[in-house]
């Protein structure tokens, strides 16, 4: 199976991929108001019960929203790593048992 691009499919496809990350920031009708799940649950809970109360409070709050995006990018990009690694050595495993036939 020849897995290659050939250069005009590599081009319409870096320029689609430029179109889908340029636009929610060019489309009307975007305030920018955007969320975490961990915000809109919590809103979510306030409209239901606007009396509750937590039971436990985090240990560590992150001092802005930026900070707080950080770690989640390094999250995800150590999760990333640990994947991309574990399936690269199961590829290579197998391929390596197929040579060894």
């Amino acid at each position: 199976m020849d897995l290659s691009l050939s250069r005009g499919r590599s081009l319409l496809l870096l320029a689609l991929a430029a179109v889908i990350v340029a636009a929610p920031m060019v489309l009307p009708g975007i305030e920018g108001a955007f969320s975490g799940t961990d915000d809109v649950a919590s809103q979510a809970v306030e409209a239901a019960r606007p009396g509750y109360i937590r039971w436990i409070e985090p240990l560590w709050s992150p001092p802005s929203k930026e900070i707080e995006g950080t770690i989640f990018a390094l999250q995800a990009a150590l999760g990333a790593g640990i994947l991309g690694y574990v399936l690269g050595r199961r590829h290579g495993s197998r391929r390596r048992d197929v040579d060894d036939r």
